[in-house]
């Protein structure tokens, strides 16, 4: 056990050094640029995805590694609600603009009728007012739960503590429980949906593409096609990463919820799990778009 221990703590800091240097390599790539000139619609988007995925290492995957550590209840209750807080919030935000920039480029993209498009083009100007609301919107949602607990926790009704490793706080109950699936778990689940959906359609789409090359050329012209093309490629193996990633981490967590003597391997590769996507996102969106030369350029 003991080298299995050492295993998850190498993997665990190796997943969130990676993550961090990531994320904020992308983010500051994205703050040059929009510095320079204004981003493209798609750019802005992952910009605020990287952002929120950036609160979920910080908030979750640097204290796990901590405890992990030997660096025990370092956080009393307000910093374990608040370090909790900003998870939940990154989580919503990460959410939430992935299904938005899955939708967004598969609306982009269509060729049904090209007034829309042209609509949608002067409509990017509204993207940051949106995700602003966006922001404001899960932070105040997810204000109620840290409210909730802090007025339960003044009642004489005793909960059973959850002990995150780096701090505990008051266990979950049937009023929680409504809350959270009420007002996170169930727009999860429906930008999900609506995430698999947008695939599926941006797929269909890039088949049509491919199989009316000549019609193409014809209307819109080879550059700006082909750009759409991998754009539209790359923002479809981020939307399926997070999936696949979402997904399973969803089966876990549902197992551990279930099983009241939580397994030791379950728990940690369910954590793990819920670490790649943030962690290993911004890896996958360089390399589909070549972004990796262009930091170096940056950086020198």
């Amino acid at each position: 056990m003991d080298f299995w221990n050492l295993t998850i703590k190498i993997i665990l800091l190796s997943q969130t050094t990676a993550g961090i240097l990531g994320n904020f390599s992308l983010l500051y790539y994205y703050l040059v640029h929009y510095g320079e000139r204004k981003l493209k619609p798609t750019d802005l988007i992952t910009m605020h995805i990287m952002a929120a995925n950036t609160l979920i290492i910080l908030s979750r995957g640097v204290p796990h590694t901590m405890a992990a550590f030997g660096l025990k209840q370092f956080l009393n209750y307000f910093g374990c609600r608040l370090i909790l807080y900003i998870q939940r919030v990154g989580r919503s935000v990460s959410i939430g603009t992935t299904c938005f920039l899955s939708i967004f480029q598969a609306i982009t993209i269509s060729q049904k009728e090209l007034c829309c498009k042209a609509q949608i083009i002067k409509s990017a100007k509204y993207i940051e007012c949106c995700f602003a609301l966006l922001w404001v919107l899960y932070m105040l949602i997810n204000i109620i739960f840290p409210v909730y607990q802090f007025i339960k926790r003044n009642s004489k009704n005793v909960t059973r503590k959850r002990d995150f490793g780096y701090c505990s706080t008051d266990g979950r109950d049937e009023i929680s429980d409504s809350l959270y699936s009420a007002l996170v778990a169930c727009p999860e689940i429906f930008f999900s949906l609506l995430m698999a959906w947008s695939s599926g359609y941006m797929i269909v789409i890039l088949y049509r593409h491919k199989q009316t090359v000549q019609h193409i050329h014809s209307t819109c012209g080879s550059s700006r096609t082909g750009f759409e093309s991998r754009a539209t490629q790359r923002i479809l193996v981020l939307v399926s990463t997070f999936l696949a990633f979402y997904t399973l981490s969803s089966i876990l967590q549902g197992c551990i919820g279930l099983l009241h003597n939580s397994n030791w391997w379950l728990v940690n590769i369910s954590f793990l799990t819920s670490l790649c996507f943030p962690c290993f996102g911004p890896f996958v969106f360089m390399n589909h778009n070549s972004i990796v030369p262009r930091l170096t350029c940056f950086g020198s």
